[in-house]
């Protein structure tokens, strides 16, 4: 069997806890290049997995030729890049939020379409256990109609998982475009839409800068969610959790709750009006602590090896970025917006 031979543009964090160690991990591919602006750091990865260092994206797709690239960069260069892989007959996954704006995530998807490639947007909580679990239930039907709900995601916040600390991208607005939205929130608002089986229909949201001195991006979001079912909720992102980090989602149904994530040891706890009591131990949701493997590179690989168009899609990614550009709509204006 030839080997997907695999280019990563960006060697910062992700890349280096799930990316590259999880391509390094399948015997069905080969890492070809490393690109970052910061040469030494893309040459260290050349040297532990082989393959070439580049600090120039392009010269690398017109030398290494891939047959599959991750994106890994700040979210201002997703779409350029993203679509000049495309371009080059290279399948995309793109870490998320897949774009700045709808436009760019429009022309990204129009781009992989007109080459024939796969583009895939790196939103992990679909893979994870707890969430695989927690969408079975609620497939079967058991609980009923979901309700409402809240869904979270908090951490101390980029400095401590960044590999530039402080002097991350993620705290620069030109690079970075949102803060604990674009690095969160877009998560929950995949998460949700793919537990419930359902688009939002409309959102309102308070968006600030709480607590990181020296920057101009959010740092803490709460949004309210209507569904197209009518299910309501809340969704929260924020980077100021210094004690306490969440990343649970609780369902109030017709037949009883569901909490995802809000035990260590029980990763979904299904509590039924009946008084009956499910637990599930499945694995744990991953953490910047402790990393567990993401699922999306596997999911990434296997599709282009299938022909399978991938599941987590330019669409998809797209549908979850428009419910966050919407919350910023929100607290720009003070008005509900629809989407």
């Amino acid at each position: 069997m030839n080997k997907l031979r695999v280019a990563v543009i960006g060697c910062g964090s992700i890349s280096k806890h799930r990316h590259i160690p999880e391509y390094a991990g399948r015997e069905d591919v080969e890492l070809v290049a490393f690109v970052d602006v910061n040469e030494a750091r893309a040459q260290q990865f050349a040297d532990q997995h082989g393959g070439k260092a580049y600090t120039d994206y392009r010269e690398m797709l017109t030398e290494a030729k891939p047959d599959a690239v991750s994106v890994c960069l700040p979210n201002a260069l997703h779409a350029e890049v993203s679509i000049a892989a495309a371009q080059a007959g290279a399948h995309v996954l793109v870490e998320k939020p897949m774009a700045a704006s709808e436009d760019e995530a429009l022309a990204m998807i129009e781009a992989a379409k007109a080459s024939g490639v796969h583009l895939m947007v790196g939103h992990n909580q679909r893979l994870m256990p707890p969430h695989v679990k927690a969408k079975q239930v609620l497939d079967s039907g058991k609980l009923g109609k979901v309700l409402t709900f809240r869904t979270s995601f908090g951490h101390p916040g980029p400095e401590g998982w960044s590999a530039d600390g402080k002097e991350s991208w993620f705290f620069r607005k030109p690079e970075a475009i949102m803060g604990a939205m674009g690095d969160l929130g877009v998560h929950k608002s995949d998460l949700i839409r793919w537990l419930l089986s359902d688009e939002v229909e409309s959102v309102a949201a308070f968006i600030d800068t709480r607590h990181k001195e020296g920057t101009d991006v959010d740092d803490n979001a709460t949004c309210i969610l209507r569904m197209q079912s009518g299910a309501i909720g809340t969704l929260v992102a924020s980077w100021t959790y210094y004690k306490g980090e969440d990343n649970s989602t609780v369902l109030w149904c017709e037949q009883g709750v569901m909490k995802i994530g809000t035990d260590p040891q029980d990763q979904v706890i299904v509590e039924l009006r009946d008084g009956s009591v499910e637990r599930h131990k499945v694995g744990e949701i991953a953490t910047n602590q402790k990393q567990t493997s993401s699922g999306i590179i596997d999911e990434f690989v296997e599709g282009i090896r299938s022909g399978t168009p991938p599941r987590i899609s330019g669409e998809e990614g797209l549908r979850s970025l428009k419910v966050i550009l919407g919350a910023f709509e929100s607290q720009a204006t003070g008005q509900i917006v629809k989407l």
